[in-house]
Parts: structure tokens; sequence; C-alpha cells
């Protein structure tokens, strides 16, 4: 499946990237404004979110923060003249996997795209560590990695988004008791079970540096 939601109210700026896109073998819906960008995502489905965020009727952001309580954890990655920390961080809050500032070469967004879309791949490699995205098997140096469901969950979670941050709230998904403390703890102890280093990402979560 290679269809995309395109939130985007700059028609220039759309239909350019539609024919870039289409030229790409993706087929794209395009929203004017957030709400028919809200009716859109109920009545198909979708690879890939593309979310704008100042747009008329329904904000980018508000978008994406409704989808997310809807249970819809369709990737979704922002493009925005917003280069700001402050929007950055309210986007990855609400759930981005991923965000574009504007302007951009349609070349990368075209990589960032086929990195959270591609069906095919059947594997992740993050400096010496590796996931297998079928088996969900870890391997460091060929070597298989060892450790409870939870720490492995949320390591699967950081390889999966690296080098971008997860957000706290998909984290505390991996836990069985979700709180701030017990993410922490377990974050701790996956920090002394791997060869990688994580950092907190102040207002968003956590990620591999």
């Amino acid at each position: 499946m290679n269809n995309l939601l395109l939130l985007e109210d700059d028609p220039n700026l759309a239909k350019t990237l539609i024919k870039y896109l289409i030229v790409h073998d993706y087929e794209v819906d395009w929203a004017k404004n957030g709400e028919e960008a809200v009716d859109l995502s109920y009545a198909n489905t979708y690879a890939l979110y593309l979310l704008d965020i100042n747009v008329p009727l329904l904000n980018g952001i508000d978008l994406l923060t409704a989808l997310r309580q809807a249970e819809d954890y369709t990737p979704a990655i922002i493009i925005s003249a917003q280069v700001d920390i402050a929007s950055i961080t309210k986007g990855f809050i609400a759930g981005a996997d991923d965000y574009m500032k504007k302007p951009f070469d349609p070349e990368e967004l075209l990589i960032r795209i086929r990195a959270k879309t591609d069906v095919l791949k059947e594997s992740i490699t993050v400096r010496d560590y590796l996931i297998d995205l079928v088996s969900e098997e870890i391997r460091y140096k060929g070597r298989i990695v060892s450790m409870g469901d939870v720490q492995k969950n949320i390591f699967i979670k950081l390889l999966k988004h690296y080098p971008n941050p997860v957000a706290k709230d998909a984290l505390l998904e991996c836990l069985e008791k979700p709180t701030d403390l017990a993410l922490r703890v377990n974050m701790t102890k996956l920090k002394k079970n791997i060869k990688l280093d994580i950092t907190s990402v102040r207002g968003v979560g956590y990620k591999i540096i």
C-alpha cells in the first residue's frame, strides 16, 4: 500500500509534491484544510500522513493529536515552515515520526517517506545493532541480544525511530504498569545493557544519539 495523505494549503507546493510522488509510485490524496484531512483519514487507509501545521479549520498538530487519541498510529511526517524548537517539540509530542523544515528538497522527503513506508524492508541497522523487523530479533555484531520484553520493546521503538526521538507516551505503552518512574527505571536498565547512548529530549521523550 503506497497511499499517502497530504495536508497542505499551498496549492503550488501540493501540486509539485503530488507530481513528484506519483512518479515514484505513490498515490496521494490532497486535503487543503484540516477538516478535509479528518474526513479522508476516516474514509481511507494510508501508509503515511504528510501534515503541514498552519492550515485552515484544523491545524496539523491538532489533527495528529486527534488521530493518535483515536488510536490511529499511521506514520506521520510534519512539513512546516515553523522551525523553532517549541513547534518541533509540539510536533513530536503530538505523535509525529519525523519533521521536515520548509523549504526542503523533495528527494530528501522521498527518502524519509520510504524509510517509513517500505514494507519490503526486513531489517534496520543502527551502528552495530541489527533488528529483524519480522521476528523482532536484535543482534549486536552478529550475536543475538537477550533482554526482558519491556526493555526490548522500548529498544525496538528507539531503533525504528533513530535518529528521531520517540514520544514518552509511545514508550509508556511498552510498560505493563505505565508510570514515569517505571519508564525511567527501565530506561536506566536498558542503557546498561546496550552499547548505544540514549538521551532524554525535554518535553518529547528519548532518542538514540
